[in-house]
């Protein structure tokens, strides 16, 4: 069972659209005998020939949206559909369209993908055909099953950015205190934890410090967050998201699940833009085997503040 993150969630077969280094916007035209069709979020009809790909880069504004601008040090939720092209042949490799799963992009991406979607426009429905030197190199990327003469072939959908420093929106109700941890925090900054020298709870403990306005989080909903986790026993900080300037998404009351159940349970049911404040015993953490990576033993209670800045279908 997936714990919670220590590495981001990735698109691409779980292998990730990692990789390279920056790039300026590219709007080229789009490869000729590469079509899209069908309306914004919902699966597209790609239409890819019988024959090898360019070498090119090409990009194409399919649909053209109406929001904020992807800047270079944004995430964003998206949905996507990757197809490898192998010298005549081709085939779907992933669709977050037809799993119903919108997808969190953060961190850097593929070289081609970055140059095709820094600097559209949130609504956006981009194509990007992707040859090697562009996406994983003369190497592929062979997890993945992707040859070093393979192109890609990216349509997506550019649902909502995320700044770097994206944090809780709502309305201050509680700094937490009273037997349980307080919590201080400034807009767009990261909170800060103070674990008082009471024994933790023995039951997990739902606190909302700030309650947002947004809709109600429901089970198997894309869920992205800011958040930071610290031991109740030392009040050290073991992970956060805000040090690595990338918010964390995953799919909540997932199965197999992708957080740990402290999170599947005390989450669901928040408005997004609240900041909440979860207490975590074993039993609802990493359990009887701890997390040694993260300095986490198997009696620790853990303190996590979570900031919810949306939640897709």
């Amino acid at each position: 069972m997936r714990r919670i993150a220590l590495i981001l969630m990735l698109p691409l077969l779980g292998v990730g659209v990692l990789a390279g280094c920056g790039g300026s916007p590219a709007h080229s035209a789009a490869h000729p005998a590469v079509t899209v069709s069908g309306p914004f979020g919902k699966a597209p009809g790609v239409t890819i020939p019988a024959k090898k790909a360019t070498t090119s880069l090409t990009v194409k504004t399919v649909i053209h949206g109406s929001g904020p601008v992807l800047g270079k040090t944004d995430a964003f939720v998206g949905n996507y559909a990757i197809y490898i092209w192998s010298g005549t042949s081709h085939r779907l490799a992933q669709s977050s369209f037809t799993q119903h799963e919108p997808t969190l992009f953060a961190g850097q991406l593929l070289p081609g993908l970055e140059k095709a979607l820094i600097g559209q426009k949130m609504g956006s429905r981009v194509l990007a055909v992707i040859p090697p030197k562009d996406a994983f190199g003369s190497t592929g990327n062979p997890q993945a099953g992707i040859k070093g003469t393979d192109t890609l072939v990216f349509v997506v959908d550019l649902i909502k950015d995320f700044p770097s420093n994206a944090s809780a929106a709502g309305q201050h109700v509680s700094s937490g205190g009273s037997g349980l941890p307080k919590v201080t925090a400034s807009t767009g900054a990261a909170p800060q934890i103070k674990v008082p020298s009471a024994k933790p709870p023995a039951k997990l403990v739902t606190k909302t410090l700030v309650k947002g306005s947004g809709p109600a989080i429901a089970k198997g909903q894309t869920v992205v967050v800011q958040y930071v986790g610290a031991i109740w026993k030392s009040g050290k900080v073991f992970d956060a998201s805000w040090k690595r300037g990338q918010p964390f998404g995953f799919t909540i009351a997932a199965s197999p699940s992708q957080v740990i159940p402290g999170w599947d349970k005390g989450l669901v049911g928040q408005n997004v833009g609240s900041r909440v404040m979860l207490v975590i015993p074993p039993a609802d953490g990493y359990g009887k085997s701890g997390n040694q990576q993260a300095g986490i033993g198997p009696k620790d209670t853990l303190v996590f503040v979570v900031d919810v800045l949306g939640a897709f279908n």
